[in-house]
C-alpha cells in the first residue's frame, strides 16, 4: 500500500463537495491530495468505526492521478469528478471484490460494473471501497462481520443495511456515497448518522450489477453530507438503462440548477395524528420546527390524513420475504449452513409463502398505493420524519429479534414509501436528549425529485443541522488494511 499523508487543508474532509468543485477545476485543490486525505482518515478512525468492508487504496489513488492530469489537461468533468467516494458492498465493481455482507461471496470479484458505478467513474468520481452492508441486504450484520459503529453514540443504532454508508459519511471517510433502500436503509442510516439520503422514485436509477433484497421494493440512491452534495450524485446515476428494462424511460432535470428554487407557495403537507401516533414527543417537535421554518420561507402547511399504514407494511414483509427467496435461490438452501440467522428465517418464510398470502399482500399494496396517491392530490410535499425516535438503542433492536412487525417500530415513516415507490429526501432537523441526530423526509409524487431537494436546499440555508459533526477522537484505532 502507498503512503496516504497528505498536504491538503484538514478542513476539507468535512466540506461538501460541491462547494470544492471550483476549486478543484481551477486547479487549486489536488484530486491527490483528496484522496490521501481520505485515505488517512479511514487508517485512523476505521479500525473502530468498521465503516469500510473493503478499501482500495492503490487504485484509488491511481484513479486520483489519472483525473489530476485531465483537469490540468483543461478535461474538468463536473462537480464529481476528482472526488473520492464509496460505495456499499451490493454493487458490482469490476476491480474489487463485491462480498454483499456474506461469507458466500468473500473474494467475488464480479466480471461486469453496476450501472450505478459505470455512471460515478464516467464522471471522474474516485471510488475508495466498498462500505460494509447487513447480509443480503436484509437486517442483521452476517456473524463473521463487525458491525459499523454511531459515532455518535456506540450504544445506538446505525440504521440497516446502508449503515457503513451513514457512518463513513459523517466521519468524514468519504465525499458521497451510494445506497439502496427497500424500507429505510437509505433513510434510516441517513437519519442516525445525521446525513442526507435520496430515495428515488422506483426506477429512476437502474438497479443493474446491484444485488436484490426485493425487486420490486429497492430503491438505488445517494447519500452525502449536503443536499446539493446528494443532488449532484443523483443526477449522475438517474436515468434509463438498456441493462435494465425497470429503469424509467424519463428525462433527468438538471437537479443542481433548480436548488435554487425555494419553497415559496408550495403546499406542504403533514398528518400530526399519523407522526404523534407512531413518534417520540421530541422527534413530532423537531418535525413541528421544520413545518415552522418551511412556513416562514413561503410554503403553506395543509392537514392531510395519511392512510392507514398497518396492513401495508404486514404486506411489505410477505413481498420482502417472497422476493427475497427468489433472490437467494442459488445458495438458499443449498448452502443454508452458512447464513446468519435472521436472513434465514426471512427465506424461510418467503418460499413457505402460499399464492393466496401473496396475492392479499399484492392486493393490499395496491390499495395503499392509491390512497397515497390521493392524499397528494391536494398538496406538493408531504413531511414526516425519518425514524420514530431519535437514535434507537443497540439493545432495543436485538429486542425485536425476527418479528415480522418489527417493520413497524423502525419503518413506519420510510417503508410506506417503498411500498408505493414516491421519491424522499431525508436529513437533519434536530437532536436527542442522547445527542443522536433527530432526520426528517420530505416526499413528493414520482419523478419530483428535484421538488424534494429544491425544499431539502431551502431548509438547509436557514438550519445547520446538516453541519453537525460527531467528536471522534475517542475512535482513533489503526484499521486492519483490505485490498
Amino acid at each position: 500500500m502507498v503512503a496516504v499523508t497528505s498536504s491538503a487543508d484538514p478542513a476539507t474532509w468535512s466540506a461538501s463537495f460541491t462547494d470544492l468543485g471550483p476549486d478543484i477545476a481551477a486547479g487549486r485543490l489536488s484530486p491527490v491530495d483528496l484522496t490521501r486525505t481520505m485515505l488517512a482518515r479511514i487508517e485512523r478512525f476505521d479500525g473502530a468505526l468498521h465503516s469500510y468492508a473493503a478499501v482500495a487504496a492503490d487504485g484509488a489513488l491511481r484513479a486520483a492521478a489519472s483525473a489530476e492530469a485531465e483537469i490540468e489537461a483543461g478535461r474538468y468533468r463536473g462537480p464529481l469528478h476528482g472526488i473520492p467516494i464509496a460505495v456499499k458492498d451490493i454493487f458490482s465493481t469490476i476491480d474489487m471484490p463485491t462480498r454483499l455482507g456474506s461469507s458466500i461471496y468473500a473474494g467475488w470479484t464480479p466480471p461486469y460494473e453496476s450501472t450505478a458505478t459505470r455512471r460515478l467513474r464516467d464522471a471522474g468520481a474516485i471510488v475508495l471501497g466498498k462500505l460494509a452492508v447487513t447480509e443480503g441486504v436484509y437486517a442483521d450484520h452476517h456473524p463473521s462481520v463487525v458491525p459499523p459503529v454511531n459515532p455518535f453514540g456506540a450504544a445506538h443504532w446505525t440504521g440497516t443495511s446502508s449503515s457503513g454508508s451513514g457512518v463513513a459519511l459523517t466521519a468524514g471517510l468519504c465525499y458521497g456515497s451510494l445506497g439502496s433502500d427497500t424500507g429505510g436503509s437509505i433513510r434510516l442510516p441517513s437519519g442516525c448518522c445525521g446525513v442526507v439520503g435520496i430515495k428515488p422514485t422506483w426506477g429512476r436509477v437502474s438497479r443493474h450489477g446491484v444485488f436484490a433484497l426485493a425487486e420490486s421494493l429497492d430503491h438505488v440512491g445517494p447519500m452525502a453530507r449536503s443536499v446539493a452534495d446528494a443532488a449532484a450524485l443523483l443526477a449522475v446515476i438517474a436515468g434509463p438503462d438498456p441493462a435494465d428494462p425497470t429503469a424509467a424511460p424519463v428525462a433527468v432535470p438538471a437537479y443542481g440548477a433548480e436548488l435554487d428554487g425555494g419553497v415559496a407557495g408550495l403546499r406542504l403537507g403533514f398528518d400530526p395524528d399519523f407522526i404523534r401516533q407512531y413518534a417520540t414527543a421530541d422527534v413530532a417537535a423537531s418535525i413541528d420546527a421544520v413545518i415552522e421554518v418551511l412556513a416562514q420561507l413561503g410554503a403553506r402547511a395543509v392537514r392531510v390524513r395519511f392512510p392507514p399504514i398497518e396492513a401495508a407494511l404486514r404486506a411489505w414483509h410477505v413481498q420482502c420475504a417472497v422476493e427475497a427467496a427468489n433472490a437467494h435461490r442459488p445458495t438458499y438452501p443449498a448452502r443454508k449452513a452458512e447464513y446468519g440467522m435472521r436472513l434465514s428465517a426471512l427465506l424461510e418464510r418467503g418460499a413457505a409463502c402460499t399464492g393466496p398470502e401473496l396475492g392479499a399482500a399484492l392486493a393490499a399494496r395496491r390499495e395503499f398505493s392509491a390512497r397515497v396517491a390521493h392524499t397528494f392530490a391536494d398538496i406538493d410535499l408531504l413531511v414526516v420524519p425519518a425514524l420514530p425516535v431519535a437514535g434507537p438503542t443497540l439493545a432495543f433492536m436485538d429486542s425485536l429479534g425476527d418479528d415480522p412487525d418489527a417493520i413497524l417500530a423502525i419503518g413506519p415513516f420510510t417503508a410506506p414509501f417503498n411500498i408505493c415507490g414516491y421519491p424522499t429526501i431525508t436529513l437533519p432537523c434536530g437532536a436527542g436528549a442522547n445527542g443522536i441526530p433527530i432526520a426528517a423526509q420530505f416526499a413528493a409524487r414520482p419523478f419530483a425529485e428535484a421538488l424534494i431537494c429544491r425544499a431539502g436546499y431551502a431548509y438547509e440555508r436557514v438550519t445547520d443541522w446538516h453541519r453537525r459533526r460527531p467528536e471522534l477522537e475517542h475512535f482513533a484505532q489503526p484499521r486492519i488494511p483490505t485490498a
